[in-house]
């Protein structure tokens, strides 16, 4: 169907959740108020490293007003983890804290200031241990083990290597190494993290939260709480952001559970803001050392890195954030000969998961350092980038196939629109431009995931209802549902009624991360809909005496191709098909084609992902050297997309990415510690853009329609935050004429650059490079 064809699919249409934002009247966990709901706090370690030796709950359980009072001694004990052979993490603490933060105890009463006088009379007696904070610390041959089973505390391990890289190093014309630094940095979502738990007597519990995965949730809940699965439901609740920070399961959804058990009543969890920043999860630290060889034209012949990833106390996900930042760059740019090192570490620090710009050190080293060879060779970076970039056909470096590419397109457009190569041969003092690439999967369906089903029922007014797992985080999932299914259907956006992320209600779906959504959740409501859409026709073909391929539905309507007006209004189809004892239901499903046998840490090769995004952001900005403040002037974003099914909300991704990659994630966000201790985690001493300090933002959306895709879609967004940030980096570098090579770029950063700035291609500091860490 050519695009001209469609009614909603490719429109710029408002959301359908839009009105219900933007008026307050969308509910989220901590709006909820059940009858005889109680609330529920927890009693966190002060300790970064402690061994529990007694909890006292006596003088709690006592105090008026307190319903209940758990500790670890009151759970099955089970661990999480985001894999079975990562399961590292009691989701209440039983015989030690490994973090600031790490939760003891909990208790459910019936107010606030009940709940705090009942965490006061907790006594906890603590035997401290020695901590670590730091991944050259925590691997040292001496160090503290946090999880007595794991050596110098590497928690995960990831080793790829393909083709020769030692030959290859041998025929390059020059040789780099560098090494990159970055520090932890948060997702800061507008909605404090809360959770509702309530317990019924049949056995069962309902539970919302702000949530990635409603079916993931539910398994570990299940299996955590000792219930079957079929009695913990998760239920669908309006989520005020994500950026990969709700996609695991956190203690406070447990927690909440066994209190509403203990006491038969709804419990209310709502974290504070600094709980949100120390009990969810936070972006890795990161240290990467990047050795790149090159021909002379500047064509990338060999690379070897190495990389310590600061992973907190728990696993989480960690073999999925050790390999990430590496697939994304083997994706973008074509390497023959690779090898990676990646060790993701334990420290007494909180856990770390997926982010939208995880990996800064890593991005961020891959384009400055290109930055840096192409200076050395007297490439200009457009050239550079064009001559190592990623094509359509190509097969990556560990197996996966890349069907559609448009990162040609986006480099040469964003080059263009932002007229980089002529700012970079006339430039003003103290501006800077810089140019960044990167590359997501489109769902990767491993360990955790799996695909996706939807059912479509028709009402008897000719409405039909969509019945989806797919969770919107806040990205506009709900309408790209609701767009798809119209579309297929024949109806208008507000004839669609949409149920979705309902455990109880709805079919499986692998969540909404990894940005898989549109492509997997999208693809199996396209299904539905055609196999409703069938029915009709099978029905409506009697009734206008045509066959049924030759049958439009659009506006309401089912008619004859070419003669929209001797139409059937669909209602009178489904009336039909009513009494006849057919009633339209749809069924639809979708899963990624992928190597099933690959693996993050066993078998990291063969197809990843179906289909890959891949993005271009072009920064301009101007430094002020007396202060080290940038103001970013303009910023040019392309993605190739596959396909904008709503070019709005695709824009307003891009402009997303862009203040959270690019103005927040390289210019300012950062967490800053003291022995384990937070120092900074309200919304006051963290510092996120907010609207003033926002650019120009120009979008270009490039569509290489996949074939895989629904209508060709791929992912939207997740390549400009990481693109953005290495933009961002290389433009403020270029600016002052300096590598960046530490991140974010605070003003403190950026002063001591220009004050100990070095003369020729060099980085800013001098780190030591990471190694490879040798089995015990």
């Amino acid at each position: 169907m050519a695009e001209e064809e469609f009614s909603y699919i490719g429109k710029s249409v408002p959301r359908v959740d839009a009105r219900a934002k933007v008026t307050g009247e969308a509910v989220f966990t901590a709006d909820i108020s059940l009858p005889r709901m109680l609330v529920g706090k927890i009693l966190r370690s002060p300790l970064p490293h402690a061994r529990i030796l007694n909890v006292d709950v006596s003088r709690a359980k006592k105090l008026r007003g307190v319903h209940a009072v758990v500790t670890g001694s009151d759970t099955a004990g089970e661990k999480w983890g985001v894999f079975r052979y990562t399961r590292d993490q009691q989701l209440l603490c039983v015989d030690k804290v490994r973090y600031v933060g790490d939760e003891v105890a909990a208790v459910a009463a019936v107010d606030e200031d009940t709940a705090l006088e009942a965490l006061n009379l907790i006594q906890v007696e603590y035997e401290e241990l020695p901590a670590v904070f730091d991944c050259y610390s925590a691997i040292a041959q001496d160090a503290p083990l946090i999880h007595e089973d794991r050596a110098r505390n590497i928690n995960v391990s990831v080793k790829i290597d393909v083709g020769d890289v030692d030959s290859a190093f041998r025929d390059c014309a020059l040789v780099r190494e560098d090494t990159f630094v970055a520090e932890e940095d948060s997702y800061f979502m507008t909605e404090p993290y809360a959770v509702v738990a309530n317990s019924h007597s049949d056995g069962s519990i309902e539970i919302w939260m702000p949530n990635a995965s409603p079916h993931t949730k539910a398994k570990a809940l299940s299996n955590a709480l000792k219930l079957p699965l079929s009695k913990v439901n998760v239920r669908k609740i309006t989520i005020g952001g994500a950026f990969g920070g709700r996609s695991d399961v956190f203690p406070a959804e447990f927690i909440t559970c066994l209190l509403s058990l203990r006491s038969e009543r709804p419990v209310k969890v709502v974290y504070s803001r600094e709980e949100n920043s120390i009990a969810t999860r936070m972006g890795h630290a990161m240290i990467t050392t990047i050795k790149t060889g090159v021909g002379k034209d500047g064509t990338v012949l060999a690379r070897d890195i190495v990389s310590y990833l600061d992973g907190g106390a728990y696993s989480s996900t960690g073999p999925i954030a050790t390999s990430v930042p590496f697939l994304c760059h083997e994706q973008t740019y074509r390497m023959d000969n690779v090898r990676f090192h990646g060790y993701r570490i334990y420290t007494n620090k909180p856990v770390r998961g997926m982010i939208r710009i995880h990996g800064r050190s890593f991005a961020c080293g891959i384009d400055t350092q290109l930055d840096m060879i192409a200076e050395e060779l007297g490439i200009d970076p457009v050239t550079i980038r064009l001559r190592n970039a990623r094509r359509p056909g190509e097969t990556t470096p560990t197996g996966s196939y890349v069907a559609s590419c448009g990162l040609v397109e986006c480099i040469e457009k964003t080059a263009e629109k932002s007229k980089l190569l002529e700012k970079l041969k006339d430039q003003k003092p103290n501006h800077g431009i810089g140019m960044g690439l990167n590359s997501v999967q489109t769902g990767f369906p491993l360990g955790i995931r799996g695909g996706s089903q939807a059912f479509i029922k028709f009402h008897e007014d000719g409405g039909a209802t969509v019945i989806s797992g797919v969770v919107d985080n806040g990205q506009g999932n709900d309408n790209m549902l609701v767009q798809i299914a119209a579309e297929e259907l024949g109806l208008p956006l507000e004839d669609i009624r949409l149920i979705s992320a309902d455990t109880e209600v709805t079919p499986t779906d692998a969540g909404s991360y990894s940005m898989i959504s549109t492509f997997g959740g999208g693809n199996a409501v396209k299904a539905a809909a055609s196999d409703a859409r069938e029915q009709l026709f099978e029905v409506a073909s009697d009734m206008l005496e045509a066959d049924p391929a030759d049958l439009v539905a659009r506006n309401r309507k089912i008619y004859v191709k070419g003669a929209p007006d001797v139409g059937i209004p669909i209602e009178k189809v489904v009336r039909k098909a009513l009494i006849m004892g057919r009633p339209i239901m749809g069924r639809g499903a979708f899963s990624p084609e992928v190597d099933q046998r690959r693996e993050w840490i066993t078998n990291p090769k063969g197809q990843l992902s179906q289909a890959f995004s891949f993005g271009a952001t072009v920064a301009e900005v101007e430094v002020d050297p007396e202060t080290g403040q940038v103001h970013a002037l303009e910023v040019t974003a392309a993605q190739d997309c596959g396909f904008a099914l709503n070019p709005m909300v695709v824009e307003g991704q891009f402009e997303g990415g862009v203040a959270m990659g690019g103005q927040g994630g390289m210019l300012g966000e950062e967490h800053r510690w003291n022995q384990g201790h937070l120092l900074n985690p309200s919304m006051l001493e963290y510092k996120i853009p907010i609207i003033t300090d926002m650019p120009k933002i120009n979008s270009i959306i490039v569509e290489t329609i996949d074939p895989a895709g629904p209508y060709g879609a791929k992912e939207a967004g997740m390549s400009i935050a990481m693109s953005a940030a290495q933009a961002y980096c290389n433009a403020v570098g270029n600016a002052l004429g300096i590598y960046f090579n530490h991140y974010p770029l605070t003003p403190e950063r950026i002063l001591d650059a220009i004050e100990n700035k070095k003369p020729g291609i060099r980085t800013a500091w001098d780190f030591e490079p990471v190694k490879i860490i040798e089995p015990e």
